[in-house]
């Protein structure tokens, strides 16, 4: 059962996909303090040299959040996957236009970081790549990529998962299971004796 400001939080989340943005101010400090928490989950996986702050990449988030038009956020473990979401591919967005600096490449993508992160290019090229094999799981099998960003980039418990996909939460957990499993393999890729 949902505690009295998880219930709020949905209420707010509700009332800001119906159009009454006056609620802004009242949700932002209560969801500021989780999408921290999401970034700051995320970052733990990345390498301990990576100067990306946890608070630039939390500002993006909400400021790209806050600004869809066309929100729709059923419950506060839904707005967090979208909120996950974002966080990755903020990080992805960052990662590609990094390399392409580093390639000379005039298709720049800005991302708006206010407190720039240095990513070293082997940290750029395994962002990169997670994202591109996390959509070949997507194109095999949606359900489970998704269940995979709640996971790993939202921190979304199985509980969670299974409430914003509407699934068992015993599935959510096989999902999880099987993907990394799967995940593991592509990035891992053929041994050198493999063909």
């Amino acid at each position: 059962m949902p505690s009295a400001p998880q219930q709020r939080i949905t209420q707010l989340l509700t009332d800001y996909s119906q159009g009454n943005h006056a609620v802004l101010a009242e949700l932002t400090p209560l969801v500021y303090k989780d999408l921290r928490r999401l970034a700051h989950y995320y970052m733990q996986g990345q390498r301990p040299d990576h100067t990306l702050q946890t608070t630039a990449l939390v500002n993006e988030a909400y400021l790209r959040l806050a600004d869809q038009s066309q929100a729709s956020w059923q419950t506060r473990a839904h707005f967090f996957a979208v909120a996950a979401r974002a966080m990755r591919q903020i990080l992805v967005d960052y990662a590609r236009s990094y390399r392409s600096q580093k390639r000379g490449g005039s298709d720049k993508q800005k991302v708006e970081l206010e407190e720039v992160a240095l990513i070293s290019p082997a940290q750029s090229q395994e962002i990169v790549e997670l994202h591109e094999t996390l959509s070949r799981l997507a194109a095999l099998n949606p359900r489970k990529a998704e269940v995979v960003e709640m996971k790993y980039f939202g921190g979304l418990s199985y509980e969670e998962i299974a409430e914003v996909l509407k699934i068992s939460v015993i599935t959510a957990r096989r999902d999880w299971e099987f993907a990394k499993v799967w995940l593991y393999a592509e990035l891992r890729g053929p041994k050198p004796s493999e063909p």
